[in-house]
């Protein structure tokens, strides 16, 4: 035992102490030459959110800088520290064609995707073109589905009928009122299950859920999936709805949540010095994304080209940012260098700007270290502060922001910034949105357990 404790001691003096970031290497920014590697463009958009039911009014609604956050209604949060959240409202999967009757136990979550998969499949129109069907897939990242409180209530009650908790009546009483289909819909691979039959992509069907960036990993890994040719299209994004009890409750006691419920427009504020926590939002974005010439032959509207992709895992700690923020910033590095690209090039970061203290200081000093000099002629701004974040839905969403935001040389802006912070000193697009040409964005996103994923956007000029 000593002398396993003694080589244990030797071998860690060769790391880096726990907590602390190696030095970035070259290995750490960038990826080997891949000959031949195919290229990947975006020719279908859809969404559905608390800022729009589509699109073209997300999108809108953005440029103004309207917000998506009022009072909590899915259920009763009175009693919750925080009281507010951003809610799709007025939506129904009827909207999208669909049968009430046929989704009436599929989960919150899976109808949003459904309604965002439709607009992106007829936005693409790529059905048409589809000869194959195993060379048409899909990857999502999709959160849990159906959390069915009322059934669980009454299942404790049971439990505690005589006063002392009794699990054998809990479980009695679960085989006896539990629906089998809806407890089906819970697990996150489900949403992703249910498109690929809707369209008939027998391709690659994966889930990812990686936290905050989930979606954006799931781009990033379908990208992957056509650039190595192990498929020509693949339907990408992301679905979430964590505004239940279960949900809040998790933030809450992390502390990780707004509780300024007086001004929930004004609850969300990336950036400002006056920020404490993020805004609870649900909802799902999908994308179409085809091979290049694929695209071409067919006359496609091309929206932009997936450039570059990086992942990295900050392997600190669960829920804390690491100070230098070297997870970050590796992953920022290594999507500039796919994309061929050096950091002078971005012209414009939509952050993943959660308006929770720390990460919006660390991902200005990795914005910093990535860009040096550079860094304050690059505007950031976080689409957040006005539709909340979306969880495992936010990235994709905020990809398409920067898709949209280089066809129209509009830079959606950080609403809610009236307070500036030392530590925070970037242009965030404060308040107002602003006219830019645009050739090449990065769009972050950090999620809780380290995972980072930064994606690269290319305006598509033929």
């Amino acid at each position: 035992m000593e002398t396993l404790s003694k080589n244990i001691r030797t071998s860690s003096s060769n790391l880096t102490t726990v907590g602390q970031s190696p030095p970035l290497t070259a290995s750490h920014t960038s990826k080997k030459a891949r000959p031949m590697r195919r290229r990947v463009v975006v020719t279908g958009i859809g969404m559905v959110n608390p800022m729009g039911h589509d699109a073209d009014t997300v999108w809108s609604g953005l440029k103004e800088g309207q917000s998506g956050v009022a009072n909590t209604t899915l259920f009763d949060a009175s009693g919750f520290p925080t009281k507010i959240s951003a809610e799709v409202k007025n939506w129904d999967i009827t909207d999208s064609g669909e049968s009430a009757e046929d989704w009436k136990d599929r989960g919150r979550h899976t109808k949003f995707a459904a309604g965002a998969a439709k607009q992106a499949i007829a936005d693409s129109g790529v059905l048409d073109s589809i000869t194959d069907p195993v060379r048409f897939g899909v990857y999502l990242g999709s959160g849990e589905g159906n959390q069915d409180f009322r059934t669980f209530s009454r299942m404790m009650a049971a439990a505690l009928a005589d006063g002392e908790y009794d699990a054998a009546k809990f479980i009695k009483s679960g085989i006896e009122l539990l629906n089998p289909a809806k407890e089906l819909e819970q697990e996150p691979n489900m949403p992703a299950a249910h498109l690929a039959t809707m369209f008939n992509a027998q391709g690659p069907n994966l889930n990812c859920l990686t936290a905050c960036a989930a979606s954006s990993q799931a781009v990033g890994e379908a990208t992957e999936i056509i650039r190595r040719g192990d498929a020509d299209t693949m339907l990408a994004g992301g679905t979430h709805s964590m505004i239940h009890p279960f949900g809040v409750t998790g933030f809450n006691l992390l502390t990780a949540l707004s509780e300024s419920n007086d001004e929930p427009t004004k609850a969300s504020r990336p950036f400002d010095r006056l920020r404490n926590g993020f805004v609870l939002g649900e909802g799902s974005a999908m994308v179409i994304l085809e091979e290049l010439e694929a695209a071409k032959a067919r006359g496609a509207n091309i929206y932009g080209e997936i450039a570059g992709y990086g992942t990295t895992a900050d392997a600190y700690r669960i829920t804390d940012i690491p100070p230098d923020g070297h997870g970050g910033i590796a992953a920022m590095r290594m999507s500039i260098a796919d994309a061929g690209l050096q950091p002078s090039d971005i012209q414009y970061v939509n952050a993943h700007g959660t308006s929770t203290t720390v990460n919006d200081k660390v991902e200005s000093k990795a914005c910093r270290d990535v860009f040096g000099e550079h860094a304050a002629k690059i505007p950031v701004s976080s689409t957040k502060s006005m539709m909340g974040h979306l969880i495992a839905a936010a990235g994709v969403t905020e990809m398409i922001v920067c898709l949209l935001a280089m066809r129209d040389s509009v830079l959606p802006p950080t609403i809610n910034y009236e307070n500036p912070d030392p530590e925070c000193d970037l242009d965030y697009v404060p308040n107002e949105a602003r006219e830019a040409e645009i050739r090449y964005a990065l769009n972050n996103s950090f999620g809780f357990g380290g995972q980072n994923v930064t994606l690269c956007l290319s305006r598509y000029a033929g």
